[in-house]
């Protein structure tokens, strides 16, 4: 099997415990290639990166899940969508001038806070707010799945500039377990094994080897991996409907400043023209139109 960019779900039979493993390469690298991050930055966001990837892998829905995380500290932002095809794109900002001096997440991000959201295409959408009360994202994350979830669940999280990393195990209910006992038994076997995983293993060990290394005393079983893409869902038309928000009276003010109105994508770096015929193209259309 593929051992790149891909989301690997397994089951340990005659246990209730599921995993889901993710490992980002050739999309981590091409989300993050507009932009040029420090390596403290770079890290955090190939975290969150296969962090939302692993949550996504929990929900049965169509839509988006965006993770935002926001301080008042040098960084400001760390932010990842991803949709039900499981692609995603990634964005921070950061104060360049302090973010060389503070590399922990509680330096970077004191005080701060993560949003988390679900937006179905169908249905009511979700928010929830997280402290940011551990000294890494695993910890951060810990919080929010004891606060919103009654599974066990546990994350362990891992990046570098080429590659990111996720494990997740999750208690689900059911009738494999004899009894409580038996099944909390279960559950701290399968974590401990997980933390003797090292960083070097996480960042290196092909997906089929780290889970040999890990489990193979277990009865596993694997489900079809699935492929994780960058994918930017900027356009020209999107685009124009953000210009069209600002009002007309707004955009006919920037045009006296400037003969081309230029918008930039925040996670990809595209840019997009405006000229005056095509801002009055967009202003005597609906805002649902087709740009031209």
């Amino acid at each position: 099997m593929s051992n790149h960019d891909l989301s690997q779900r397994f089951i340990f039979d005659d246990t209730d415990i599921r995993g889901e493993l993710v490992r980002l390469d050739d999309s981590y690298r091409s989300a993050l290639a507009a932009h040029d991050y420090p390596p403290a930055i770079h890290q955090l966001l190939g975290e969150l990166s296969a962090c939302a990837v692993l949550l996504s892998a929990t929900l049965k829905f169509k839509g988006t899940l965006s993770l935002q995380a926001r301080s008042n500290g040098p960084l400001t932002l760390l932010m990842v969508e991803i949709n039900h095809k499981r692609q995603f794109r990634a964005l921070a900002r950061f104060d360049d001038d302090k973010v060389a001096q503070q590399q922990s997440l509680h330096e970077l991000m004191p005080d701060g806070q993560l949003v988390i959201t679900i937006d179905p295409e169908q249905g009511k959408r979700y928010q929830g707010i997280v402290p940011f009360d551990g000294q890494t994202l695993e910890a951060c994350f810990a919080h929010y799945f004891a606060q919103s979830e009654q599974l066990p669940t546990r994350l362990w999280l891992q990046a570098d500039t080429n590659t990111a990393f996720g494990l997740l195990l999750q208690a689900l209910p059911g009738d494999q377990a004899k009894n409580d006992e038996q099944a909390s038994e279960d559950w701290n076997r399968m974590v401990q094994l997980a933390d003797t995983l090292s960083r070097d293993e996480m960042l290196e060990l092909p997906v089929d080897e780290l889970l040999h290394r890990l489990y193979h005393e277990e009865t596993l079983r694997l489900f079809d991996p699935l492929a994780v893409q960058f994918h930017c869902n900027c356009s020209f038309e999107r685009t124009g409907r953000a210009l069209y928000g600002l009002g007309k009276t707004e955009v006919e003010k920037l045009l006296t400043e400037q003969p081309v109105i230029e918008i930039d994508c925040q996670f990809c770096s595209a840019q997009y023209h405006f000229s005056k015929t095509q801002v009055k193209e967009l202003f005597d259309s609906p805002p649902d139109g087709q740009l031209h």
